[in-house]
């Protein structure tokens, strides 16, 4: 019994020496592998952010998301390598991989796409939040910005979800990138009036607030003789925060000031002139 006892224990040992010398060192070298490469990543990935962080020009979110696919990416290629060692075709599992990653590619294409835009987006930074922008369709005040969608609320506070690739793939009107805006007002005057007297009445109300730059200088100039007014034009330059405000304010001063100079600004009105058509003799029976 105890013959039969050491026989079978000496088999288990020749087993496990057998196991050991045939693939020890492909254990020893893939957890070696897998310590070096989770090392590796996990350096790649805070060296990433190191370095985008320094730039002004790229989000935070952006960072996270390429410090975090750094890793990723080199973790992948740690595991390839260790199953390669112990003998697996790693070219097969490549090929599966990316039969896989295409899969879910063209299945998850919209979702793709919003992501790519996104990143787009962040890198370009065609406008950031709090910035009051036109894009696919819509306008308002931008609350947040993530990879899937853009976040704005219009200017009565409705909050609208845009996909981003509905951004990235129309044109944007940013404005609030200038720190400074121009005010167009078109003033319409009678054609009795004169027009050096209601220039120079702008003027003194241009002159008169403050937040009208004087560099660039205000502009005045006759626009257009229209059907029923002469037009004059006026471009006043101010801070951007200032457009709405000085608009409003300058259309009501404007008015109030050619009022007090007997300056007229005429209804839309049309002149009809009608001719008296001969009447047609009786005729005789």
């Amino acid at each position: 019994m105890d013959e039969n006892v050491q026989e079978k224990a000496m088999e288990h040992m020749d087993t496990i020496m057998f196991y050991v010398q045939t693939y020890g060192m492909n254990v020893l070298f893939a957890l070696l592998t897998l310590i070096i490469g989770w090392m590796i990543a996990n350096w790649a990935k805070n060296a990433t952010k190191r370095m985008l962080g320094k730039s002004e020009k790229v989000d935070t979110t952006l960072t996270s998301f390429f410090a975090s696919l750094v890793r990723y990416i080199i973790l992948i290629f740690t595991v390839i390598a260790v199953l390669g060692r112990f003998g697996v075709e790693t070219a097969s599992l490549i090929a599966i991989v990316g039969a896989a990653s295409l899969a879910i590619g063209l299945a998850l294409q919209g979702t793709l796409s919003n992501v790519a835009s996104g990143v787009m987006l962040l890198i370009f930074r065609p406008f950031k939040v709090g910035d009051f922008i036109e894009g696919a369709g819509h306008a308002g005040v931008i609350k947040n910005l993530g990879l899937f969608v853009t976040e704005m609320a219009t200017g009565d506070n409705v909050q609208i979800i845009v996909p981003n690739s509905a951004i990235w793939g129309s044109s944007i009107k940013n404005y609030s990138h200038h720190a400074t805006r121009r005010v167009d007002l078109l003033i319409g005057i009678g054609y009795g009036d004169n027009i050096d007297d209601a220039l120079k009445a702008i003027g003194e109300v241009l002159d008169a607030d403050d937040r009208v730059l004087k560099d660039p200088e205000p502009a005045m100039f006759v626009g257009e003789l229209a059907d029923s007014s002469v037009n004059l034009v006026v471009r006043a330059w101010t801070a951007n925060s200032n457009y709405w405000p000085l608009k409003a304010a300058l259309t009501k001063n404007i008015k109030h000031k050619l009022d007090d100079k007997g300056i007229n600004i005429p209804y839309p009105q049309m002149d009809m002139h009608v001719i008296s058509m001969p009447e047609k003799s009786e005729k005789t029976a």
